[in-house]
């Protein structure tokens, strides 16, 4: 018994640079518990309540409609473009709300973290849980707008919850980093909505990825698609419209977006013992 005990406290050291998940399945009523309190926070107290959900989509598409369709003619035939971009923005949207709200997490919680102990990580990951309901309103209204324009999702629309996978993959992990860095550097919360909005427009969401990718050499084409959303916005686009092909470039979005996630995951570990007395 001695021994099989001491193999397993060894085992525990070995892993001890990641959280721990034991734990974290243990606070699942908290987690669940902090995301319906954002949820109820975030549409309750609102005159439109879930409607916001609508707006910001589709304000986003108005605006792509006229500067990148209507002013720098960027074809997408023959899909429709208002498909072509709002199917770029439900992936984009929900990765945005992720990374945003997930960095600002630890900060905003800072009176509960000095209180009582928890898994940290409970914090960020209940923003994820929160922005599956703009998610879900998101793919409401884009599957209206399939409707309104006589289109089927090809029978790749499987592949789907992958690429949605993969997302929320990104989204938490680049959160994840945020947050615990934003614990020391306190200014990272402000240059974030900067680097989101500029994200937005490198990102392949208002126009086919080949426009920028055919003007690179190859090594440029690499980078541009270490940005995990480049390849996984082409392959969410992929899944529902049928356009474009998945290979190389989407193999690297979903690499950067696991090692994101996993290197996420060990840098907060380090940040968490700590997290109490810096906030």
């Amino acid at each position: 018994m001695t021994g099989e005990r001491m193999r397993i406290e060894v085992d525990a050291r070995k892993w001890r640079w990641l959280p721990d998940l034991t734990e974290l399945w243990t606070h699942r009523d908290l987690l669940a518990t902090l995301a319906m309190r954002d949820i109820r926070v975030r549409y309750a107290q609102t005159r439109l309540g879930l409607l916001w959900a609508l707006v910001q989509p589709l304000v986003t598409l108005g605006i792509m409609v006229l500067v990148f369709h209507r002013a720098a003619k960027v074809d997408t035939a023959p899909v429709p473009y208002v498909l072509f971009a709002m199917s770029g923005i439900t992936a984009w949207t929900y990765f945005a709300f992720v990374l945003k709200e997930s960095g600002a997490s630890l900060i905003g919680a800072q009176e509960m973290v000095r209180k009582i102990y928890f898994p940290r990580l409970v914090i960020p990951l209940s923003k994820s849980m929160v922005g599956l309901m703009d998610l879900l309103v998101a793919l409401l209204l884009l599957g209206l707008m399939f409707a309104m324009h006589g289109v089927m999702p090809p029978g790749r629309v499987l592949w789907l919850p992958v690429f949605l996978l993969g997302i929320l993959m990104a989204g938490v992990g680049v959160g994840i980093w945020v947050s615990a860095l934003t614990i020391r550097f306190r200014d990272l919360q402000h240059v974030i909505p900067v680097l989101v909005q500029l994200g937005l427009f490198i990102t392949p969401v208002a126009y086919p990825a080949e426009l920028v990718t055919d003007a690179l050499p190859a090594a440029g084409q690499v980078a541009y698609f270490l940005n995990p959303m480049a390849g996984l916005t082409e392959g969410f686009r992929w899944s529902l419209l049928g356009t474009g092909t998945l290979g190389w470039p989407c193999a690297i979005s979903v690499a950067m977006s696991v090692v994101l996630l996993l290197t996420g995951l060990v840098y907060f570990r380090s940040m968490e013992r700590v997290v109490a007395d810096l906030i």
